[in-house]
């Protein structure tokens, strides 16, 4: 992207018409200002990779322009993505206390802490840069430390609300600053960038406050132990957990890295409140009379590695679920993980528990961290924008996002529903879009960064689907003569024992098209490979309606 003088450009390198991976571009001139750098947990068409990030090539190209990392709060989706994004360029970080807590964990995890620069913001903090000044508004979630963010630039001011919701009454009173939004909005919006999430959800949402009423009585209900999943992050939920077994007289064990990560950055800053004497070990949850202990663990989606899924596998060490013990699922599927929350409730009834679960309506154990519709009309109706960028959802939340915001009032042709790369460009007071940068996802597979691709992953799930056919030929140096018979190794293809009329089949088809290949003069390796494979494949498809990744080795004696 060429910078213009005096122009201002927007743009997402993720997290528009996907949910997670998060970052947000804002550019006045030769200043970048980068929100937030969140990653996304792969599905099923992605095996074996670890972590989807954002593609930075632009950032990269640019990166004397970069002047500051923001991050608006510190859930996964929003500051998983930050270490590898410091490896390829090192930019100031700023972020509020908690969220800056949970960044430092994963900066030391990559040691990365020491280089890193790290600067603390708050709703009354200020920065000034060239020609933009930065400041920022308080907002609710389901985590603390949240931060809406102000850019006032000469050609106007942007918004980026982060994500929100309007809790009315908050655990911990952290109440959003709706006297600053309206002020926001009294002195002008030139753009908003709103989250998106719940745009499909009619009316307001639920306090958080409601959950600990029905906690407290679940665990008054419970005549064993009481196992709770949730989202480690959501510091509010936690201390509701504490607050009910505190009332209940029983003891707090944490199961997960991430649970005792968050309880002990919380519990540092002064964001969980907690009897010195509560915390249990893991080791001790058996030894302790059932009706005198709760535990608190990681795994409400599914995660196959995660405590609850590993309880409701039998194979957590230092602890198990019994017949008659309470599990609550304090939290609801993130779209994409319900089949695995499904078997995880499965075995977890198999075992004999009593597992409390389904929607947050249902159960009275959950509630969104984002805002509904009347929500985000109430956010556009304290900014007040002229112009308006949906973000942070789906293609169909980000278009009823959009048909929300003219129903209070902004110009159809004012609203920009793009897709990540799209560069909303505005010039003395007029916004267009008709450029696109290069943007899209990076795979982080084991240390590696990109360099896994479509055609691995299309590799890996062939392996997965249809299994691997090895075929080993020894042949004569001097001659291209097969020595013995070749080797054929099956790995999830076919149970060889069941299968010998087949294999047999395949060796004799080898010997054939290696014995038409040395008829004809200087034929490669690479060649009979090729050949090989290609007769190989073509059998098998014919006789099993099968595609095996076929991988033939030659070794030449």
């Amino acid at each position: 992207m060429n910078t213009i003088e005096n122009q201002l450009s927007v743009f997402a390198l993720g997290g528009i018409r996907e949910i997670g991976k998060n970052m947000y571009v804002i550019q006045y001139a030769d200043d970048i200002f980068v929100i937030d750098c969140g990653g996304k947990f792969p599905d099923e068409s992605e095996p074996g990779v670890d972590l989807l990030i954002q593609d930075i090539s632009y950032l990269q190209q640019h990166q004397e322009k970069i002047r500051a990392l923001i991050v608006t709060h510190g859930h996964e989706d929003h500051i998983g993505g930050i270490p590898y994004f410091l490896k390829q360029l090192n930019v100031p970080v700023y972020a509020t206390r908690f969220t800056l807590g949970l960044i430092t964990l994963k900066l030391k995890e990559h040691r990365l802490f020491r280089q890193t620069e790290l600067n603390l913001i708050h709703e009354d903090s200020t920065l000034s840069v060239g020609a933009v000044q930065v400041t920022f508004f308080k907002t609710n979630h389901s985590i603390p430390d949240c931060l809406g963010i102000i850019f006032d630039t000469p050609e106007g001011t942007v918004v980026h609300t982060g994500d929100f919701k309007f809790d009315f009454s908050p655990v911990h009173d952290e109440y959003a600053d709706l006297h600053k939004m309206a002020e926001i909005g009294k002195n002008g919006v030139l753009l908003l960038l709103s989250e998106s999430t719940n745009a499909e959800r009619p009316g307001f949402n639920s306090s958080e406050r409601l959950i600990g009423k029905h906690l407290e009585e679940a665990f008054q209900k419970a005549s064993r132990k009481v196992f709770v999943s949730t989202f480690a992050s959501n510091v509010h939920r936690l201390q509701q957990v504490v607050d009910a077994a505190q009332k209940t007289g029983r003891k707090l064990a944490l199961l997960g890295r991430s649970m005792v990560n968050v309880v002990e950055v919380a519990s540092e800053i002064g964001y969980l409140q907690m009897p010195p004497d509560m915390l249990i070990d893991k080791t001790d949850i058996d030894q302790m009379d059932p009706e005198k202990v709760a535990v608190l663990c990681t795994g409400s989606q599914g995660e196959p590695m995660a405590a609850l899924s590993r309880l409701a596998n039998g194979s957590f060490r230092q602890a198990e679920i019994l017949p008659e013990d309470t599990v609550i699922f304090a939290s609801s599927p993130i779209p994409g993980n319900e089949k695995s929350v499904s078997r995880i409730i499965d075995r977890l009834f198999l075992l004999g528990a009593d597992v409390i679960y389904g929607s947050g309506k249902e159960t009275g154990m959950h509630v969104s961290g984002h805002a509904y519709q009347e929500e985000l009309k109430l956010m556009l109706s304290l900014m007040k924008p002229k112009y308006f960028i949906p973000i942070h959802g789906e293609y169909r939340m980000l278009e009823k996002h959009r048909q929300l915001a003219e129903s209070v009032g902004v110009e159809k042709d004012h609203i920009f529903v793009l897709d990540n790369g799209d560069v909303v460009d505005i010039q003395r007071g007029k916004a267009t879009q008709t450029r696109t940068l290069q943007a899209g996802t990076v795979f982080v597979d084991g240390s590696g960064i990109g360099d896994v691709g479509n055609t691995v992953l299309r590799d890996r799930k062939q392996l997965s689907e249809e299994g691997m056919l090895v075929i080993v030929m020894t042949l004569e140096k001097s001659n291209g003569q097969i020595i013995g018979h070749p080797k054929t190794v099956s790995r999830g293809f076919v149970y060889i024992r069941d299968s010998k009329e087949l294999l047999d089949e395949v060796d004799e088809l080898i010997r054939q098209t290696i014995g038409h290949l040395n008829s004809a003069e200087g034929v490669s390796k690479k060649r009979l490979k090729q050949e090989v494979r290609k007769a190989v494949e073509n059998f098998l498809f014919e006789r099993t309606k099968r595609k095996p990744v076929i991988l033939p080795i030659v070794i030449e004696v």
